[in-house]
């Protein structure tokens, strides 16, 4: 029970459940579309209540760079899992180009327990025109539209000059 700890003596504090156990995500936002009458749709009687039936899920959840030397391309890959029922479609939108940011992948509807990689470019550059002792901070969610959600990718980076 929640409301009593390991030696059976009654809680003093309200446990706060993770947010995967309350039944939301981190990071998303939902998405207001209206029914898109063309997507698949599984009509099967099981999942007829269901409501929510394309989820896709990032992984890693965020991307941190860590230290990078100015003026240098760095890359890397996160994977987008559908674990919905449905294939489903999403698209990103490009961050601003002074964050030297990038998001390449290949667009089109992915099925149900596939998954799609997203390539995150960086080029390191400076944009602030102060002193920063030597480090600058560079961070940026990059927004990934999917039928039902917006997902955010939370992207860190620490530029050396």
């Amino acid at each position: 029970s929640l409301m009593v700890d390991v030696t059976g003596q009654t809680r003093k504090e309200k446990v706060i459940l993770p947010s995967c156990l309350q039944g939301k995500k981190p990071n998303t936002i939902p998405n207001k579309k209206i029914e898109d009458p063309v997507s698949g749709k599984v009509s099967t009687s099981s999942l007829a209540t269901r409501q929510d039936l394309t989820k896709f899920h990032l992984i890693p959840a965020r991307v941190v760079f860590g230290v990078l030397k100015e003026g240098c391309t760095y890359a890397t890959t996160v994977i987008m899992k559908n674990v919905g029922v449905n294939f489903s479609r999403f698209r990103v939108k490009q961050p601003p180009p002074y964050t030297g940011l990038r998001v390449m992948y290949t667009p089109g509807p992915v099925a149900a327990g596939l998954q799609a990689e997203l390539e995150i470019e960086i080029f390191a550059m400076l944009i602030g025109g102060k002193d920063t002792g030597g480090l600058e901070e560079v961070s940026h969610n990059i927004e990934i539209v999917t039928e039902t959600e917006i997902l955010l990718l939370p992207v860190k980076a620490n530029i050396l000059c």
